[in-house]
């Protein structure tokens, strides 16, 4: 019997609520299949389903309906491999919250006379039974969402309005109905996450970096598709009563799921920070000033197959894919009544007085210091050996496109040669690189933020990644490393720096 108090767990539970055009194509299906295998990790407070561009006048609950009733017939089997703190909502739960929004094409919905839908109903009473964020995915049109705040705005003061959208969180799947543009237009105080690109163009969106680079033909080279081939998916996926339901895609699969992914509390992302990146991506505020709260694509830099380095928007997303994969097969294998014993469970990532969860470390150090990170205390489960490597995410503390010159890559060093990656040194840059104002050289008591990932890797089948951010905040309590002169435009600063 595995002991599940040893396995991974999530003290809180992020809310959740789903609109999809389910049935448009096959993607939708999919990611919901993907999201139930993750239900005890949510609080999913609604699946609606909506209408789009791609299927204007009709919706179709039954369709979610179908995928709540093969979840039914695993639900008792996931939760002998989950902690008993993160139980899975019996099937009876999640299917009281399907319903429907207006069978009408995006601001359709908005004209007069239009009644609210019952999505829009529910979507208002969610926002209003609790303080907490819910985070609304969008997997088609926004109409439900555009409704319930038409509503909110002419039944309500302002004042209770703001308050209102203050507790929403939208990561939308690009634009797929007229409302997208709408709501940001009308409500630039929405916490509002969505790829920015020409209508219909969804090949530049990052969310396609989950499975797109075949179909759209970007980063030749970089990702591996093999994950993501249908040869793959039949033999680790479409199998059992839950992976039954899991239909063949059409175009790329499970565009949607990037959306949830951003939310997998392992250790990697940080749902209030939407540039610190994810397994759903890595997005930044459109206007410096935040004038609005909508973020859309940032781009990492990330080493490819082939072994060239890839500066991408959908790097962002399938750096992580054979990590994602694996966790998904995994998942599916707790659904075939196994003991769970022969399964396999995600490693727990502790780096020195951090907890077991995912929250991050934050440190304060002083630039040019020297931090021990020590994740001896790490654990599988399942008694696996582990693998321990970590990763300085420079593209999380650049400021602009130029990372090499604006970000230091800091030396990490083994403690134990004998023990790779278990407790490591990592070299803090001098005050100069890392604490000074790039434009008027004058020293900063509190420079550069570092990101540093511990990637904790198992080796059972398939292997699992739990992640460990650490999270530096440089200091220079002696203002060190200032220079004279300032400079007036980047031009002056990138001549110092080849100088």
């Amino acid at each position: 019997m595995v002991d599940r108090s040893r396995l991974r767990v999530c003290e809180s539970r992020t809310r959740v609520f789903i609109v999809s055009d389910i049935s448009n194509e096959p993607d939708d299906a999919e990611s919901l299949v993907r999201y139930l295998l993750y239900a005890n990790e949510f609080d999913t407070r609604g699946l609606v389903a909506c209408t789009s561009n791609w299927m204007k006048r009709v919706v179709h609950p039954e369709d979610m309906q179908k995928i709540v009733r093969a979840y039914a017939k695993v639900v008792d089997s996931l939760n002998q491999n989950v902690h008993p703190d993160n139980q899975y909502p019996s099937a009876e739960s999640i299917m009281d919250l399907i319903t429907t929004g207006p069978a009408l094409y995006g601001k359709e919905a908005l004209e007069k006379g239009i009644p609210l839908s019952e999505g829009a109903n529910l979507l208002i009473q969610r926002l209003d039974e609790s303080e907490e964020p819910l985070w609304i995915l969008c997997w088609g049109g926004t109409n439900v969402l555009a409704q319930a705040l038409q509503h909110v705005q002419t039944e309500r003061s302002e004042s209770e309005g703001v308050k209102f959208r203050s507790k929403m969180r939208v990561y939308a799947i690009s634009d797929q109905d007229d409302t997208g543009m709408w709501i940001r237009y009308r409500f630039p105080d929405i916490f509002y996450i969505a790829s920015a690109h020409g209508w219909n163009q969804y090949g530049l969106a990052a969310w396609a970096g989950i499975s797109g680079d075949r179909y759209y033909g970007f980063d030749k080279g970089g990702p591996d598709f093999t994950k993501c081939s249908k040869e793959w998916i039949k033999q680790h996926v479409q199998i059992g009563p839950l992976g039954g339901a899991y239909p063949d895609y059409m175009f790329i699969p499970e565009g949607d799921t990037p959306t949830f992914l951003y939310l997998i509390q392992n250790g990697l992302g940080s749902s209030e920070h939407p540039g610190w990146g994810s397994w759903g991506g890595r997005y930044l505020p459109t206007d410096v000033g935040q004038a609005g709260k909508h973020y859309t694509d940032a781009v990492d830099r990330v080493v490819g197959k082939n072994g060239e380095v890839f500066t991408s928007n959908h790097a962002t997303i399938w750096r992580w894919r054979d990590a994602f994969q694996n966790d998904f097969a995994a998942r599916i294998q707790w659904t075939l009544g196994k003991d769970a014993r022969t399964c396999n469970h995600a490693p727990v990532a502790i780096v020195n007085d951090s907890q077991g969860g995912p929250e991050p470390l934050l440190i304060e150090a002083e630039a040019g210091s020297t931090v021990q990170l020590d994740a001896s205390a790490s654990y599988d489960p399942d008694g696996d050996e582990l693998s321990f490597s970590w990763l300085q995410y420079k593209d999380v503390t650049a400021t602009q496109w130029w990372v090499d010159a604006e970000v230091e890559s800091c030396r990490i060093e083994d403690v134990d040669e004998k023990a790779s990656g278990k407790v490591v040194s990592v070299h803090l840059p001098p005050a100069s690189k890392c604490a000074v104002d790039m434009f008027t050289g004058k020293a900063k008591e509190r420079g550069q933020v570092l990101h540093f990932i511990l990637q904790l890797k198992d080796h059972g089948t398939p292997p699992l990644v739990t992640y460990k951010r650490v999270v530096i905040q440089t200091t220079n309590k002696e203002l060190k490393g200032g220079r004279e002169n300032a400079v007036d435009s980047i031009a002056e600063v990138q001549h110092a720096f080849d100088g």
